[in-house]
């Protein structure tokens, strides 16, 4: 897990945090866990045991195969390395199963592959310039964002206790974001399509990703007012990167187009039949419409505005996975979802498209596209906010008026993850954690006189 450090001089520093978050990852390994843990071991027993042909139809359990197949792909790599643990855990009809083995070999299977992540921020590090940096090394800005990455919070919540691969899948997607700094931008690209192919909630920033790529790309020139050059258009670049999308989609993809499945696939990564929002209600603007509602509700009941008879039965607070009815307020349908979060991004990419900012730019258009797809997107998971958050980290070191969005961020954005610690042992232990880390990343941020840090390139 460990990384070489980050700069000649800089001692091991990063070795000894990276080091540092994984002996904490291995003593959460007896927290509570989730039903993620479930859903996780289902599907190592689905792609072990069975062929290819039947992965996206198994329905033995309720949590079925719902991601995309390069994330199935990696749970059959991991079961070959399950079945030295405990072959129980690969068989499709021990539902619910657990033991110690399973219990391990899961736990460090997320420590293990956080090595992803590990390399990620070790080169994101490599995109900061701290001109001014102070001479102690917690005020450096390359230290700084190794803590706030490293250590952060959310990812210790989601993937340590409750359970996930997020830092695997958001290793994948700093990784892109630092190659696309290091004008990699082909890297970038292929990492980042890659990343689509598993775990497909990443195209909350694809527009980012595709406007950005092919207008600081594709067009090769600005005029001296910082407009296109049209001329300056290359057909190869664009070609390229049509290559890559389409490769790495066949790759993915082709497999179960060839069995004729593809519709099955995509009715699995899809299913707008699990209704507007998830089972624990993400802080967007859903939950007001719901509460909203609910409060209309109960007026009318108390009013006799309402039939008792004719209130929808499902409830949004059941926490169920399920379609809901709204009782007063119009109820929101996918397409809607879909416009509110297509506006809501627009202006973000208008500029970068007429007013490009370079690698900048594009980190503050991926951050707005996250955070507008997490207010309006349908059944967006109270986890999906660390798709903010994580790159956000990289904006707060540059400057202060960043940094002070980034407090006010994290801060909201973890406090809305502690719902998933509902026992006392986490509840206690990790709100002391949380705090801590919140509590030095926010002395630090402001100690450290982030405005005089700029985020550049190596050697700008």
């Amino acid at each position: 897990m460990a990384a070489p450090g980050v700069a000649a001089g800089g001692g091991n520093w990063f070795s000894a945090l990276a080091l540092g978050v994984t002996l904490l990852k291995c003593l959460l390994i007896p927290t509570y866990h989730s039903t993620d843990f479930e859903v996780h071991r289902n599907w190592l027993a689905i792609t072990h045991s069975l062929p290819i042909s039947q992965w996206y139809y198994e329905a033995t359990s309720e949590w079925t195969l719902d991601y995309p197949p390069f994330f199935a792909w990696f749970e059959y790599a991991l079961s070959h390395v399950a079945k030295y643990f405990d072959q129980e855990m690969l068989n499709i009809h021990n539902l619910n199963y657990s033991s110690s083995r399973t219990l391990l070999f899961q736990r460090f299977s997320v420590i293990f592959t956080d090595a992803v992540f590990v390399y990620a921020v070790h080169e994101c590090c490599k995109c900061i310039d701290g001109k001014k940096a102070g001479k102690e090394l917690t005020e450096k800005p390359k230290f700084i964002l190794s803590v706030l990455l490293l250590w952060n919070f959310g990812l210790l919540i989601v993937d340590h206790i409750h359970f996930q691969y997020n830092g695997f899948l958001f290793g994948l997607m700093l990784l892109s974001i630092a190659r696309l700094f290091q004008k990699r931008h082909m890297e970038g690209a292929l990492l980042f399509a890659v990343l689509l192919h598993f775990k497909h909630i990443y195209l909350y920033v694809a527009p980012a990703y595709g406007i950005y790529l092919l207008r600081s790309y594709c067009f090769t020139a600005n005029k001296p007012d910082g407009s296109i050059r049209w001329n300056s258009f290359s057909f190869i670049r664009l070609i390229s990167l049509g290559l890559i999308v389409f490769l790495v989609s066949a790759l993915s993809l082709g497999p179960f187009l060839a069995l004729n499945q593809l519709p099955q696939v995509l009715s699995r990564l899809f299913p707008f039949k699990r209704g507007l929002c998830h089972a624990y209600w993400a802080p967007n603007f859903w939950a007001l419409y719901n509460a909203l509602d609910k409060v209309l509700s109960v007026i009318g009941l108390e009013l006799k505005l309402l039939d008792p008879n004719k209130i929808p039965k499902a409830s949004m607070t059941s926490g169920l996975v399920q379609q809901f009815q709204h009782t007063v307020l119009p109820s929101v349908t996918p397409l809607a979802t879909l416009i509110c979060t297509l506006m809501a991004i627009l202006p973000s990419v208008f500029c970068l498209w007429f007013k490009p900012q370079g690698p900048r730019g594009f980190l503050r258009c991926l951050i707005l596209c996250a955070l507008s797809s997490f207010l309006f997107g349908w059944h967006v998971h109270e986890k999906a906010i660390l798709l903010a958050v994580l790159p956000m980290s990289l904006l707060s070191v540059g400057k202060a008026g960043d940094a002070s969005i980034f407090l006010i961020l994290t801060t909201t954005g973890h406090y809305s993850l502690f719902p998933l610690l509902f026992t006392a042992p986490e509840k206690k232990r990790l709100f002391l954690i949380g705090w801590k880390l919140s509590t030095f990343s926010a002395w630090h941020l402001w100690k450290s006189s982030v405005n005089l840090y700029s985020l550049s390139l190596p050697g700008s």
